[in-house]
């Protein structure tokens, strides 16, 4: 458990401190979530469309909603765990391994949907709106981007700082 410390974690040096923001990262998105599933409206309709924001249903609000949060939960204690300089072995390569897939699929996320609205694709014409497009663009997709740059930088940092031995 992340223990009274929460996000500010005792990881020393500057991968301790990617690690911190990548969990603070994850809770503050966790947060949205749950402020949208408990029936909060602000921003919604440009994130997940107008349909889906005023009709809210169920396997929304528990998978997109929820369960989003859950796992935005998770990786906040993964970008905690990433801190962590005693973990080694194979714990500590499983963190760093899963903190290098999580900076890989939000850097995906964030560049391939910037990418594909910046295309102009033709599939989204009726699909998403301009206000949804803009707020991709502007705050959504580099959002993202910024998530997979902190757990990046925390799985790179992460593990490298050793106690110098004892003499």
């Amino acid at each position: 458990m992340m223990g009274a410390e929460g996000c500010m974690g005792t990881g020393t040096a500057t991968g301790g401190l990617w690690g911190r923001l990548a969990c603070c990262w994850a809770i503050l998105f966790a947060g949205l979530h749950v402020y949208w599933a408990v029936g909060g409206a602000r921003g919604l309709s440009v994130s997940a469309g107008q349909e889906l924001a005023s009709e809210r249903p169920l396997w929304f609000v528990a998978l997109g909603l929820w369960g989003m949060a859950a796992l935005c939960l998770v990786g906040g204690m993964l970008g905690w765990l990433l801190t962590r300089s005693s973990l080694s072995g194979f714990l500590g390569a499983a963190v760093k391994c899963l903190g290098w897939g999580a900076a890989a699929l939000l850097m995906i996320r964030g560049l391939a949907i910037e990418v594909v609205i910046l295309a102009d694709a033709a599939f989204l014409d009726s699909s998403v709106s301009a206000e949804q497009r803009f707020w991709s663009l502007v705050l959504w997709n580099p959002w993202f981007v910024l998530g997979g740059l902190v757990f990046g930088l925390a799985a790179w940092g992460s593990h490298r700082r050793r106690p110098a031995a004892a003499v």
